[in-house]
């Protein structure tokens, strides 16, 4: 589904920083990946190419197919909208729109009118346990509350990807056991999901592990039963 070929990314300002230095990779559907490094490390600029919310200067990206290239944004945000769903660490919910409207707002601009929107916002609030929380304002939830609010979001849209930056990154350790237990519920369910963290307890939920270090693919490390590391409730490797 996702074929990188020797991508190369420079941010050019007052001094120019190569961030990715020649990544390859591939993706197949359905798989579950992690991509794990430490901050600086270019993991979230990679994330960034693969959602097509950033540019790169080298190499060859397809997805499913299709060349990513200097698509313009009209495209770029179809292909987003059609194809993947974002979830970030930030949560990113628009403050003065209610939970049910944040979860609607992707299907606004596919054009779906207000009350199937609505209706396919609160089913899928119901999914994740926060019907009841439709109206409610992201400041009077809870930080796992909001991350589940955005989950629902990023599902509305029935995209085949999931892109997960640091997505238990701003969670308690309870609040993020259950978030990644979505995650892998998902995956189960046929979903390919790719999920940045700099956190070895939730890197080895993962089938698959990316480790990526100075721009560039340390190794990739097939997680086994044997080698899986269950994440504990403080949030740490046991």
């Amino acid at each position: 589904m996702i074929h990188l070929d020797n991508i190369h990314k420079t941010y050019r300002g007052g001094t120019e920083l190569h961030v990715l230095k020649g990544i390859s990779l591939d993706i197949r559907e359905g798989e579950f990946v992690s991509i794990m490094g430490a901050s600086g490390s270019g993991k979230s600029t990679l994330l960034n190419v693969l959602g097509i919310l950033d540019t790169y200067d080298e190499g060859v990206y397809t997805l499913d197919g299709t060349p990513i290239r200097d698509l313009s944004e009209t495209k770029a945000a179809r292909y987003r909208n059609e194809m993947i769903g974002f979830i970030f660490q930030s949560f990113n919910l628009i403050p003065f729109k209610n939970a049910l409207e944040n979860v609607a707002l992707p299907l606004f601009y596919r054009g779906v009118s207000r009350r199937k929107r609505n209706d396919l916002a609160l089913e899928y609030l119901d999914k994740m346990g926060l019907k009841e929380w439709a109206t409610h304002l992201p400041s009077e939830l809870s930080g796992g509350q909001k991350q589940r609010v955005a989950i629902a979001r990023a599902l509305i849209t029935q995209p085949r990807i999931i892109l997960a930056d640091e997505p238990t990154g701003a969670l308690d350790s309870k609040t993020s056991v259950e978030v990644l237990q979505i995650l892998k519920q998902l995956h189960t369910e046929g979903m390919t999901i790719i999920v940045v963290t700099h956190e070895s307890g939730v890197a080895y939920q993962a089938e698959k592990i990316v480790h990526i270090q100075d721009g560039v693919i340390g190794n990739i490390e097939i997680v086994t039963d044997d080698s899986r590391r269950p994440f504990s409730m403080d949030g740490l490797m046991k």
